[in-house]
């Protein structure tokens, strides 16, 4: 397994020197050697594979790791819950849970998160009091199997037959968007239009029926990482508190820049109607719908800051995280940030002037078993649960409440790099990248149960960074997915003769490997042991002039 460890550590370093803006000829020559190092790594791949081997996981010699594989008919189909430290599952079932921490065991386990001030901010000081909270309830949101009656185990299988029925040979046809002249970083759709963010500094508007550009935003200095789109109601508030001519309809959408802007634009005529300076690189932002509402932005020295929807003040900055914060996400009242180091901290929105966010859960990278990988970590919520990706073959599945972490399998073997994950009516859709072969992947389970439903696979496409979904008119899904390409995914009628560029697949590895009380895994063991096996003498393929302390690689790539 060495060897497979240094290839892959080799082939995620080339992944990145590929979106440098401009490279060295030393860096040019090791991206010429990426061939020739996914030809070695698919044969040591297909070697280390064999009859004795469990569908999922790949390596020899990891029969322990075998050990906690759960077949799919003996495993609940809900997310199981387990309180820390989550015990491992024997083949004929888990047993009872242990009896739930107590506050002091609960309030040990976090990681205290120091208060700052910025700008017109607090000090943080009320944020840190808040960590030693009440023992954390049970997950509600996935039943373990002592709570599930067998009646209830039935229905739960007849409403997934059908969902999975439907999506067996469903068919997508693919359109690219072109106009941007570097990366996508960043998507949002509003009804029939696709706004895109890039490193090339720009925001654009597309109409996806259509597949054109409508308009293109231009205005930042710096490379654009975030956008978003707040409700129409929210946009009515800020259009009479800017005094604003515009119609009751009108869309703003919100673009974060490493320029330490963020820039609020009107929709239909493009004009940029307010920008706020925030003193920090942006690197994540969204929109908290709940009272007056507000913008919460992430920068890359880890601040997370909150300003005023009406008055765009500062009314908060908390030095929330050790590295660059690269996702932002709110559900109702909360708001979950996770960074680069591959901590996630959970705040409630009090709808206050002054500070408005007070910290529920701060869990760390040992927690949430998201570190040493030096990438862009990415969030996905849904009730108690926080769906993570972060750069491996699997998804991360944390109950935010107690700290109990799970393991999706996103990929067939270690060679997978998840990059992104999503929701989007009654799915659960995950990105893979296949360092081996190049092959780009979204795989798609059901919710609320995580239950793989199909594959639709790209060959030789580039890598998924950012994605955005909504529903047609006639109930089919349109899908669109940034990187080195902005490509829109129409789903076709299952009835009709017109053929598709994709075709839903079934991966049967994924199939069997479902989600596994969390402990070492062989994609953990994988990359956290790189480091360690990679010997001094070999080249190292990470760029040379990667000057941005603190952040990840592929977020170095991003602000340069």
């Amino acid at each position: 397994m060495g060897e497979v460890r240094k290839l892959q550590k080799k082939l995620r370093q080339i992944e990145n020197l590929e979106i440098k803006i401009t490279l060295t000829p030393e860096e040019r020559f090791k991206i010429s050697r990426k061939a020739e190092l996914r030809s070695r790594l698919a044969e040591l791949l297909l070697q280390l594979s064999g009859p004795q081997q469990t569908p999922g996981i790949v390596g020899e010699g990891e029969k322990e790791k075998m050990k906690r594989q759960v077949p799919r008919e003996e495993t609940p189909e809900a997310v199981p819950c387990q309180t820390p430290p989550a015990p491992k599952i024997p083949k004929d079932g888990p047993k009872p849970q242990p009896k739930q921490p107590g506050p002091t065991h609960a309030a040990n386990q976090r990681t205290r998160v120091a208060g700052a001030g910025g700008d017109g901010g607090g000090d943080g000081g009320a944020v840190g009091r808040q960590e030693t909270a009440a023992p954390a309830e049970p997950s509600q949101a996935c039943p373990s199997v002592t709570q599930r009656s067998p009646k209830e185990q039935e229905q739960k299988d007849a409403g997934f037959a059908p969902l999975l029925a439907s999506w067996e040979k469903a068919k997508f046809r693919l359109r690219s968007l072109e106009g941007h002249s570097d990366i996508i970083t960043c998507v949002v759709a509003v009804d029939n239009l696709v706004i895109s963010g890039s490193r090339d500094t720009t925001v654009k508007v597309w109409h996806v029926p259509t597949a054109t550009e409508q308009r293109n935003l231009g205005g930042h200095s710096g490379g654009v990482t975030c956008v978003t789109a707040p409700a129409v109601d929210y946009c009515r508030r800020l259009a009479r508190s800017l005094c604003l001519s515009v119609s009751e309809q009108e869309r703003f959408i919100l673009s974060g820049s490493t320029d330490c802007c963020v820039k609020i634009w009107a929709l239909s005529t493009g004009q940029c109607v307010k920008s706020i300076y925030t003193f920090n690189p942006v690197t994540a932002l969204c929109f908290l719908p709940e009272g007056n509402g507000c913008i919460i932005t992430g920068s890359d020295g880890g601040k997370v800051q909150a300003w005023s929807w009406l008055t765009m003040d500062n009314c908060q900055a908390v030095n929330a995280h050790q590295e660059a914060v690269t996702s932002i996400q709110s559900q109702g009242p909360l708001v979950f940030s996770g960074s680069a180091e591959g901590g996630v901290s959970v705040w409630e929105n009090h709808c206050s002037e002054r500070d408005p966010l007070r910290l529920l859960h701060h869990w760390d990278a040992a927690a949430t078993g998201c570190g040493g990988q030096g990438g862009r970590l990415a969030l996905s919520p849904r009730g108690d649960r926080v769906f993570v990706a972060y750069g491996r073959a699997c998804l991360r599945i944390l109950h935010w409440k107690n700290g109990t972490v799970s393991r999706l399998t996103n990929h067939s073997s270690i060679a997978g790099v998840t990059d992104c994950v999503h929701q989007a009516a009654g799915l659960l859709i995950g990105s893979c990248y296949d360092l081996a072969n190049g092959d780009s992947t979204l795989n798609l389970f059901s919710l609320p149960q995580c239950k793989y439903l199909a594959s639709l696979t790209c060959p030789n496409a580039p890598r998924i960074l950012c994605f955005a979904a909504w529903l047609t008119g006639s109930g089919g899904h349109r899908w669109v997915t940034g990187g080195r390409e902005l490509t829109v995914w129409e789903q076709l009628p299952s009835a009709g003769k017109q053929r598709g560029d994709v075709t839903a697949r079934r991966d049967c590895r994924l199939d069997a490997s479902l989600i596994e009380s969390e402990g070492d895994t062989a994609d953990d063991e994988s990359d956290g042991k790189a480091a360690e096996d990679y010997d001094e003498d070999e080249e190292d393929y990470e760029s040379q002039d990667a000057s941005v302390a603190g952040s990840s690689s592929w977020l170095r790539c991003v602000l340069q």
